[in-house]
Formats: C-alpha cells, structure tokens, sequence
C-alpha cells in the first residue's frame, strides 16, 4: 500500500492511499481457503468444492469484501504510523472510476484533536458560597405535604361554594355557534377553585355554584392553547355540579408523618432537612464549577476541530429548536435564535476547548472512571428501561463503545472537577439561597457547560465486530408530578401553559459531556477505520390537564 499525504493544513488532514490488485486479490485467496470446507455445490462432496468454481460464483462479492477490509486495515495502518488522534471519524472515499480487479484508489480526510498545552491549574482561587437550611425553609416544605395530605369533607346542599374548595361536575363543551368539540365532554372532574389548574375563567365562574346546580360557564381559550382550532376562540361550558367538598385542617403533626409511612414527624423533618441541604449543595457545586470553567477559559486558548465545534453547535441548536416549539410563539422564538446563531457557535467552540482541556487534565494526573463505577452506571441507565429490555439495553452499552463513552463521560467529568476543587484554594462565604441563585442566573449557563472529550486510547483499534441493533428507546414521558386525583386527570377543560421563561443561551449546568457521536467516538479510541468506504459519486383538542 503506498501513502501519500495531500493536505495537512492547521487541523486538517488528507492523504491517498493506494492499494494495489495484488493485495486485493491475496486476501480473496485466504478468504477461498477459509471457505471452501464450508461450501456445498451438487455433485461434489461438502468441503471439495474447488476454489476456481467458488471464485466464479462469488468472486465479486468476495473481491469488494476484501476491498472494504483492505481499507480498513489501511486506515488503520495510517492512524496509526502517523500517530494521528481524529477529532471526528475520518471521511474514507473510494475514488471514481474503481473496477473490480484494478488498483484501489481512497481518499481519507480527517481534523486532528490539537496539541493542547499543558494546563495551568495552579492558583485557582474559587469561593464557594454555602447555605444553611433554615427552620422556616423545612416548616414551609413540611406545610406542603400537609396541605396534600388533606382532606375533603362533603358540604351541606345548600352551601355555596367559595375558593378553596373542591368542586366535582360533569361538563360539555361547546364552540361558540354551540357544537360540541372533541375531547371537550368529562364527568366527575374534581376543580379545586383557586389552584389555577384549568382555563382562565372555569373556575372563578364555579364560585358560588351549590350541589345539583346546572350552569353554563363562558370562556376563552389562550391563545397558546394547544389544540389550534380552540386557540384563543370563545367557548362555553355546560356543567352540572355533582358535589360541593371544603377542606379540612391540614395539621403538620405525628399523623402527617405517619401517612407518609414514616415513624415521626422528627423524622419527616430530618429527612425534608437533607433533601433541602442537598439542593442548596447542588446549587453551591454548579456555582463553583462555573467559575472554576471560566477561569481555566481564560486561561487557555487553542485550535479546535471545526468539526467537533459542528458537531457540538448542531446538538444545542437541535436542543434550543425543540425547546422552541413549547414557546407561546414558536416562530419569534426561532427568529430570535437565529439572530443569535453566532453567540451559540462560540458557545460551542468555548464548549469543546473547556472539554479537551478537561480531558487532558484528567489524563495528566492519572483521573479514571473504575470498573466497578462504570457497572454502577450501567446498572442505573439500565432502570429507565422495562425490565424485559434491560438485559438487552446492557449488552448493547458493553458492545458499543460510543454507548460507553456516552454513559461514562459525565461521571469522568465530575471527577476532573473534583480534582481541581481539592487542587484550588477555596474561601467559604455563608449567602442565602436567593442570592445563590441569582448568581446562578446571572451566567451565561451553556458558556460554561462543557463537552468532555475522553481520548484516553487514540490509537488504531482491531476491526470491530458488525454493530448491533440500537438499544430500545425509551418512550416513558416522565412528569414533574403527579396528577391530585384521577378526576383531575381527566379534566378536559385544560389550563393554559405556565409562561416559560426566555431560552437563555445555556443549559444551565448541565454539562453535555461526550453527547455528540464525535466526542463519544473518540473516547474509546478511533474506529474510523472499521467505518466501510464510501461508494464512487454518482451524477385534537386536549385531554388532560397540564401539570
């Protein structure tokens, strides 16, 4: 094979590799011996066919077998005499005009992952602001369950319902020439008035109603409303009031703790107390580690791959257009976006340098993700799964390296951090946790998000085994909560979206380690060459409220 380097260029690369007809053919030679004891052909016995009639019923499909696992080998051969770390898999493309029987002509295209200098990680200087859990803070969780725990009392017939209290009607809705619309029919939907679950309107008008009465509410719909043909049109609802409920005391006692299953209401507290020191800690770590990025980004500054910067901008672009389409105005959600398609690339490219830089840290000073770690991931990612999957799910991570990249990377990012946390030098100041997150607020959130890229082995791997099918997708769409009751589970009339806040430029601190196939790839070492040649060019209305 013969290599002949083309293009090398800042981070690009490119050469021609030539693989003669000679090799081509040597490897359908050992192919033939491998298969001939196999093959069976009337009128010679299992395993005598000989080799020039297999040649000249399969010679063709032999030949670009050998072909592909000539390039392959080549590739790999080039990664690996060049000692070539690829950002991304390297585009392999057989040259037009290739017949079977001739030389083979391949161009191979690839980025390099830079040189990253050595990182300057002495003299961080971090503060890390802490919170302490107030009584009043664990008293208002504490009033919380109680006021789900509480009970409804059924209301004398005459009593005229007030805010507060629980409301149970059937209902038919109707548009404003009074037909019916689809989905708009329920019975025994329980409105708690004032809790703001439904339309605006519906409940205020409910006000008043007592046990029996028949009464037609008029409404708008928003116009946000998700059925299109209701958005912001006048309806009516004809409702026939089954049942008037007022709550009772909700208590914060022993019986509270003890309907949750608990022993005491000692114990509720302590247990609301850690769940609440946990936020506050999650809020104080994501504080630090944004400022611990901002100054390694300041600090450093180097050549990255365009591609993993496309890479990495198509996976926030695809995140922000979907989060687009929830917007009350998708389209000026998107016509902002687009105005700021330039901020978010370098959002990406600060992104992708802060996960090299990461990387190179963690290798530098020996930071790994154990055996035993990555079979406690595995086992968690599994649970998302129904269980006749899980098994599935598993082998499918442990046969796939991008899938083990992906699940390993951000456990190996928290621990570069780690590393750096315990290497800075910390100063503690108390804040209150409005403060805390103001702070929060007030960063850029996906500037600081970081893109680990893991190239602990960037060295030319075996030919890979054929890949299996993708694990099962999750289709379980998991809620915030939980309905209060299966009345208000199938209220029709459903309440408008809560306002959602602007799509700031970030993901607050989720770090997106290792998600985009480049990174993930290039965590367990380049596979590019397994990676067959290209072939030449050729010339209803709602049903449910919303949680």
């Amino acid at each position: 094979m013969q290599t002949v380097e083309t293009l090398n260029e800042g981070l690009k690369r490119a050469y021609t590799l030539t693989i003669t007809a000679k090799d081509i053919d040597s490897k359908v030679d050992v192919e033939l011996k491998r298969l001939a004891p196999q093959m069976k052909m009337p009128g010679f016995r299992p395993g005598k066919v000989p080799a020039n009639l297999i040649r000249k019923m399969h010679g063709p499909a032999l030949t670009q077998d050998a072909l592909n696992a000539a390039i392959q080998e080549g590739v790999q051969s080039l990664v690996a005499e060049k000692q070539l770390r690829p950002a991304m898999q390297p585009s392999v493309e057989l040259e037009d005009g290739y017949d079977l029987g001739k030389d083979a002509v391949v161009k191979v295209e690839m980025e390099v992952l830079p040189q990253v200098p050595a990182p300057a990680i002495d003299g961080l200087k971090l503060e890390r602001l802490t919170v302490p859990v107030a009584d009043e803070a664990v008293t208002e969780q504490l009033q919380k369950f109680a006021d789900q725990q509480k009970k409804w009392d059924d209301a004398a017939d005459d009593y005229v319902a007030a805010m507060g209290d629980l409301v149970t009607v059937d209902f038919v809705g109707k548009t404003a020439d009074g037909v019916a619309f689809d989905g708009g029919t329920g019975t025994d939907m329980g409105v708690e008035l004032g809790a703001g679950r439904l339309i605006p309107g519906f409940e205020d008008q409910l006000v008043g109603v007592k046990t029996g009465e028949e009464k037609v509410l008029n409404v708008t719909f928003p116009e946000e409303y998700q059925e299109k043909s209701l958005a912001g049109q006048p309806a009516t609802f004809d409702i026939t009031v089954k049942s008037v409920k007022t709550a009772g005391d909700s208590k914060i006692d022993e019986d509270l703790a003890k309907s949750l299953g608990l022993e005491s209401l000692e114990q509720l507290s302590g247990l609301l107390k850690g769940q609440i020191e946990q936020e506050h800690n999650g809020l104080t770590r994501t504080h630090m580690k944004r400022k611990l990025l901002d100054q390694l980004a300041e600090g450093h500054d180097f050549e990255v791959p365009p591609s993993m910067v496309e890479a990495e901008f198509n996976q926030i672009w695809s995140q922000l257009q979907h989060e687009a389409t929830h917007e009350a105005d998708p389209e000026a959600a998107m016509a902002e976006m687009e105005g700021e398609r330039d901020d978010y690339r370098k959002i990406a490219e600060r992104r992708v340098r802060l996960g090299l830089l990461l990387s190179e840290i963690g290798q530098a000073n020996g930071v790994e993700v154990s055996n035993q770690e990555m079979q406690r991931l595995l086992a968690q990612a599994a649970q998302q799964y129904p269980a006749e999957q899980r098994q599935q799910f598993m082998q499918y991570v442990q046969s796939e390296p991008m899938a083990a990249a992906q699940l390993r990377a951000p456990l190996y990012e928290d621990k570069v951090v780690d590393f750096l946390f315990e290497k800075a030098e910390i100063t503690d100041r108390e804040a209150t946790r409005e403060e805390l997150e103001a702070a929060i607020e007030s960063e850029d959130g996906f500037a600081s998000g970081t893109h680990v890229h893991d190239h602990d082995n960037h060295k030319p791997k075996k030919k890979a085994a054929a890949k299996k099918k993708a694990a099962p997708a999750d289709d379980a769409a998991v809620t915030d909560e939980a309905p209060a009751s299966d009345a208000a589970d199938e209220a029709k009339p459903a309440k408008k979206a809560p306002a959602k806040k602007k799509a700031a430029p970030v993901e607050a601190e989720t770090a997106v380690t290792e998600s985009s196939p480049a990174a993930a790839e290039n965590a367990e070492g380049t596979e590019a060459a397994d990676a067959p040649a290209k072939k030449p060019r050729a010339k209803k209305a709602p049903t449910k409220t919303e949680a």
